[in-house]
Order: C-alpha cells, then sequence, then structure tokens
C-alpha cells in the first residue's frame, strides 16, 4: 500500500505530463495555421498566374491540398535524373513495348510545371528550365 505523499507525487507527475502534451499539440496547431496561411496565400498566387496565362485553373482548395506550402512532390527534385526519366516517358505516343516513340510536345505543355515552380520553389526554376530547353517543342495542340 501506498503512502499518500508517494501518491501525491505519482498524480502530480501523471497530470503534468497531460498538461505538458496539451500544450505541445497547442503549438504545433498554432505554428500549423501559419503554414495554412502560407499555403493558402501561395494557391491564390498561382491561380492568378495560370488565369493569366490562359491555362485552366483549378480551384484555390485543390492546389492548396495538393501542392501545400512547400510544393509537395512538385518541388522535391524538379530536374533530377528519375522526374527526368519519368517527364521523357509521358512524352510518347502512348503505346508500349517497341511501338513506343517519342512525340513533339506542344509549346504549352510545360508551361504549368513552369509556373509552379516559380510560386512554390523559384530556386528551382533555372534547373527545369535547362530540362525544358532540351526537348523539341512546337506549337501543335490548338
Amino acid at each position: 500500500m501506498m503512502n499518500t505523499h508517494t501518491e501525491r507525487r505519482v498524480t502530480y507527475i501523471v497530470l503534468g505530463l497531460f498538461f505538458l502534451g496539451f500544450m505541445v499539440v497547442g503549438v504545433a496547431i498554432f505554428n500549423s495555421n501559419k503554414k495554412n496561411q502560407a499555403a493558402i496565400d501561395k494557391a491564390s498566387q498561382l491561380s492568378q498566374e495560370l488565369a493569366a496565362a490562359g491555362l485552366p485553373v483549378p480551384e484555390a482548395q485543390q492546389i492548396y491540398n495538393v501542392l501545400g506550402d512547400d510544393g509537395g512532390a512538385v518541388c522535391a527534385a524538379p530536374a533530377n535524373a528519375l522526374v527526368k526519366s519519368i517527364l521523357y516517358g509521358q512524352l510518347s505516343n502512348g503505346a508500349a513495348g517497341p511501338g513506343q516513340r517519342p512525340i513533339i510536345a506542344d509549346n504549352k505543355a510545360f508551361q504549368g510545371i513552369s509556373l509552379i515552380i516559380k510560386v512554390y520553389c523559384p530556386e528551382e526554376a533555372e534547373d527545369f528550365q535547362q530540362v525544358i530547353d532540351d526537348l523539341k517543342t512546337a506549337d501543335v495542340a490548338a
């Protein structure tokens, strides 16, 4: 059987840890609100950039959900070898195996991703532009 002093000490320690946990959660929620405002601001900026370029504009909430405040997967490494290989694989005629051939993409094909990089990770824009400059494009879409 525990004495009263030991029981009180255990109770105070448990309550202290409980309130400390609440404080940590509160600070995390407070900081996430700041990040959310940054994501909202960047989503609205991207919407304006897309509209100015004459491209389709998704809802700001969709942009916010996909790109967050840091650009998500788009800004992870937009010019590394894996991303380039995926991009090159998507620029094909859609066939598989020996029938797969590269295509000449439309000039506007990379405009949207370039705007995303410009808004969310401008430090990567020059490297990504070099990747785009290596591709053959033409005015092929209406």
